[in-house]
């Protein structure tokens, strides 16, 4: 029988010895639909224990089951957290020669399309919007890739971009003018 261990004066049960296999597969299971790290995951169940038991509700009647509502309360509140964070991305050079070489006016319209692009995709829904930032990144990433980031099946990323592509069809068209005949006027 190993000695309850002692944390924030605390002496925890002994039963939480017994959990951390629990919380370890359970974290596993769920982090990768939140998009973030189990062991993240375990480290905020944790936290959130603690907290309670300094708060002042005590230990649990049922850890087993407390501990799994937890794990998915707190998965439930990264996956919010991923959606409403955007990190920041560096400007994608303008063309392959190189800012240094392009011409002004064709740069200039290349990082206009992009800005409209980026702002377009900016206003899909979230899953479309995740989707379709993980396309357009700059390091073309595999369908896997993709799938492993979003924490979707590969097999939907298919019918899930298309209807995104559809989307973005529909906003795009209200925000790029239809290029004109060059040269000519009509």
């Amino acid at each position: 029988m190993t000695p309850p261990v002692k944390k924030t004066g605390h002496t925890l049960p002994e039963p939480l010895g017994t959990l951390t296999a629990l919380l370890a597969a359970e974290s596993e299971a769920e982090a990768a639909a939140a998009g973030i790290d189990a062991a993240d995951l375990e480290q905020a169940v944790w936290l959130r224990l603690l907290e309670r038991l300094d708060d002042g509700p005590g230990m649990p009647r049922h850890p087993a089951d407390w501990l799994r509502r937890a794990v998915r309360a707190e998965a439930r509140r990264a996956r919010r957290t991923v959606v409403r964070e955007l990190p920041y991305t560096a400007q994608e050079p303008v063309s392959d020669a190189g800012p240094e070489r392009a011409e002004p006016e064709p740069a200039a319209l290349v990082a206009e399309r992009r800005r409209a692009l980026r702002t377009a995709v900016a206003r899909t829904p979230v899953h479309c919007r995740r989707l379709l930032t993980a396309m357009l990144s700059p390091t073309d990433p595999t369908y896997r890739e993709i799938a492993g980031e979003l924490g979707i099946s590969q097999g939907s990323l298919g019918p899930m971009r298309s209807r995104c592509l559809g989307c973005l069809r529909r906003m795009l068209p209200a925000e790029v003018a239809v290029p004109g005949h060059r040269g000519r006027e009509r």
